[in-house]
């Protein structure tokens, strides 16, 4: 049986972070199928900082609960440099990291990450034995990630995560989603995010379609239902999990979810 991947990005950007509510809320997303946990290097007031002091202890109150896949980001939008962007890859703990492929607007916001920005996270990931799931903005960036991979090869499989909905960005239709898709190498993994969604639609297209990774959580979206809006996480995860049961398929567990990705060091 197919197994999907819920990655779990459960703290909207800017909001403040309660992380004894985080490690519970995560806990019950595991409960309810999510397999990896996605956060930011952020402060308690929500803002992106290069001192990982907070993310660990976030994430070492959630791995008290629950034994998720931790996955760190090195992007979002901000002053840090990229040198900075990558410290929460000194995370022992840390299993998989963001890779974003290129630059793009988010919003009013330039999102900048240059082909040496590329490199060094490139670099800086697999010099930490980490495995890099790949932001793509737009069909580019699929190959600015060919043409690194050249000079820094990637371990096999290489994930894209084909992310949607950003103003300046990809949309999130099923047009888009075949055209985005039929770009990705044949021996590639794929995921896709939603940001602002308002229905469930693009993200039953895409399970149906064979993304392995479903991202879920209110970094994105909180949005459960028509005029509804989730509390909780783990809500998001079940609605998610039920429609991916739906179609046919299962939720990985976090321990799938490393042999999926390759992430077992």
């Amino acid at each position: 049986m197919n197994k999907v991947i819920i990655s779990l990005a459960p703290v909207a950007a800017s909001t403040p972070i309660d992380a004894d509510a985080l490690a519970l809320d995560v806990k019950k997303s595991v409960e309810s199928g999510a397999a990896m946990c996605h956060l930011h290097c952020r402060r308690p007031d929500g803002s992106l900082t290069a001192d990982t002091g907070f993310m660990v202890e976030c994430f070492e109150k959630i791995l008290a609960e629950t034994d998720v896949l931790v996955q760190a980001s090195t992007g979002g939008v901000s002053d840090l440099t990229i040198e900075e962007r990558c410290t929460p890859l000194d995370y022992v703990k840390v299993e998989s990291a963001s890779l974003n492929g290129g630059s793009t607007n988010l919003g009013e916001a330039v999102y900048k990450n240059s082909f040496e920005d590329i490199r060094y996270c490139a670099k800086a990931v697999y010099d930490k034995k980490t495995i890099p799931e790949i932001e793509v903005f737009d069909i580019g960036m699929i190959h600015n990630i060919e043409m690194t991979a050249k000079e820094y090869p990637f371990r096999d499989p290489i994930i894209y995560n084909l992310v949607f909905g950003h103003k300046g960005g990809m949309q999130p239709t099923v047009e888009s989603l075949a055209a985005f898709r039929s770009f990705v190498p044949a021996n590639a993994k794929w995921g896709v995010t939603h940001f602002g969604r308002d229905n469930w639609n693009f993200l039953a297209a895409a399970i149906a379609m064979g993304a392995s990774i479903v991202r879920i959580g209110f970094e994105d979206s909180a949005y459960l239902a028509p005029g509804k809006s989730a509390s909780m996480n783990f809500e998001l995860v079940e609605r998610l999990a039920h429609l991916i049961r739906a179609i046919g398929f299962e939720t990985a567990t976090p321990d799938e979810a490393r042999e999926i990705m390759n992430t077992l060091k």
